[in-house]
């Protein structure tokens, strides 16, 4: 299907979804007026199904399936903005939501933000995933993985599986006219065993998913490969010593460790904490915040990952935004909002967890692109480190750029070797200063598996993160071992 195709379709199929009880003539009319005077602003609709079902034990212990519906409107001035939302798309609940959006303080607008850029682009099928698989599949499914779980390994205990799938249909349609549509799947296949010898428990998981339909992740080969995963976490956690405790070198491993990467630093880039100069990156757009080597991007346009968008929230298509090139820093992520207010062009960042959500600056898929090493050779440079594979938890403080993680996976390194596995190896460092105390960036550069979500001031939204095998210095092990 090509790209103008496809958008003619996501607007016929939305056409139909949002225009039964308003005629679009009407609420074109509504939103023009509901935004006359304002420099920018937009009509959200949005329709999402979702499901989720989920076995443990065994037994399945939940399975739900929910329909949303519904609008925002946004009047946009200067630094202000008003929103309103409803969860009914009808002719008055429109006329009331403008009334609300007109209310917006400050002068009219004289000049009116340029629209988006239109584009042909596709980046996943567009089709619902949601009817490709009845009730009785998805739990024969998920009661297979519990056998074969516990078919590998007599010390496992207990297994939970989940199977969860969503499709959303936006339309945003602007004063001008203009009106764009995206149709969206998303589903993700998760899984955790525990396992337990001589009294001792430990739990491994692992997860997978992207915008595609539920055959990707319901293969065999896939869910198989899914609860090995699981289980050989698991299994190498119960041979886990403490951690040892102090400031050493780590290696953070490819893929999902990016977490760290996405926490710690994403959100420092992100246009709407540097506009307000609460980053600890304001103010310091073209100087080096970086080791030589190191670079940035935010790429939302990668097919059929977790985090891409073939247009964000407010139609803007999604882009590819270097943040840090070779250890400058060179960009933000933005959306029309904040990039208006800071002389640049949006970058197809603006973002909301529903239609009940303003948009925010939001990251896609954040990716530190490779290097020149071996990952063979990044570990024998080490004499005494940590060497973190995979990330639990973690916190980070946005203005300092201070963050503390936990390794669900990890292993002492000594002497240029890896050495056992550890248990309770928290990370503890800030973000601007980790960055200039990367020593080797690896040669193989890896996206995580699909599972990423992101939260800021109180919404959620699907991300994916990417990186090399990386050393770093000047970071503090926090432990137990003493």
């Amino acid at each position: 299907m090509t790209g103008e195709t496809a958008l003619e379709t996501a607007l016929e199929t939305t056409g139909r979804l949002f225009f039964r009880e308003v005629d679009p003539a009407e609420a074109a009319r509504i939103t023009a007026h509901a935004l006359d005077g304002s420099e920018d602003g937009e009509l959200f609709l949005e329709y999402r199904e979702s499901e989720v079902t989920s076995l443990e034990d065994g037994r399945i212990r939940s399975a739900s399936f929910d329909t949303t519906r519904g609008f925002g409107l946004r009047a946009v001035r200067g630094a202000a903005a008003a929103y309103a939302h409803a969860g009914e798309i009808t002719a008055p609940a429109l006329k009331r939501a403008a009334e609300a959006v007109r209310g917006l303080p400050g002068e009219r607008a004289v000049v009116v933000a340029e629209g988006p850029r239109a584009t042909n682009a596709r980046l996943y099928d567009a089709a619902n995933p949601l009817g490709a698989m009845d009730f009785p599949a998805k739990a024969a499914l998920l009661a297979e993985m519990d056998a074969y779980a516990r078919g590998l390994d007599p010390r496992v205990v207990q297994v939970m599986a989940s199977l969860s799938g969503e499709w959303q249909a936006v339309r945003i349609s602007r004063p001008d006219g203009r009106e764009v549509a995206d149709l969206r799947p998303l589903v993700r296949l998760s899984v955790s065993v525990v396992v337990e010898a001589n009294g001792r428990r430990e739990t491994g998981s692992y997860g997978t998913g992207g915008r595609f339909g539920y055959d990707r992740v319901t293969s065999a080969a896939t869910w198989r490969a899914a609860v090995d995963e699981a289980l050989r976490q698991a299994v190498l956690n119960l041979d886990s010593v403490a951690a040892p405790a102090g400031e050493m070198e780590v290696v953070l491993g490819p893929g999902w460790p990016g977490i760290l990467l996405h926490e710690a630093i994403g959100h420092g880039l992100e246009g709407d904490f540097n506009r307000k100069g609460t980053s600890a990156f304001a103010g310091l757009m073209g100087q080096r915040v970086a080791s030589p080597g190191v670079t940035v991007v935010d790429d939302g346009t990668i097919p059929d990952r977790r985090g891409s968008l073939t247009v964000d929230d407010e139609g803007t298509p999604s882009g590819r935004t270097v943040m840090i090139e070779d250890g400058i820093l060179t960009g933000f992520i933005q959306d029309r909002q904040n990039a208006r207010l800071m002389g640049v062009r949006p970058t197809g960042n603006g973002r909301r967890q529903s239609h009940a959500h303003v948009p925010m600056p939001r990251m896609t898929n954040t990716v530190m692109l490779g290097g020149q090493h071996s990952p063979e050779e990044i570990i024998r440079s080490v004499k005494r480190g940590i060497y973190a594979v995979n990330f639990g938890g973690g916190q980070v403080d946005i203005t300092s750029g201070k963050f503390v993680f936990s390794a669900s996976e990890a292993y002492k390194i000594e002497d240029g070797k890896i050495g056992a596995p550890v248990k309770g190896a928290t990370l503890i460092g800030d973000g601007p200063t980790a960055l200039t105390n990367v020593t080797m960036i690896g040669n193989d550069m890896s996206l995580d598996p699909g599972i990423g979500v992101c939260g800021k001031q109180g919404q959620g939204v699907p991300v994916g993160v990417g990186q090399p095998t990386l050393k770093m210095t000047g970071l503090t092990i926090g432990g137990t071992a003493v």
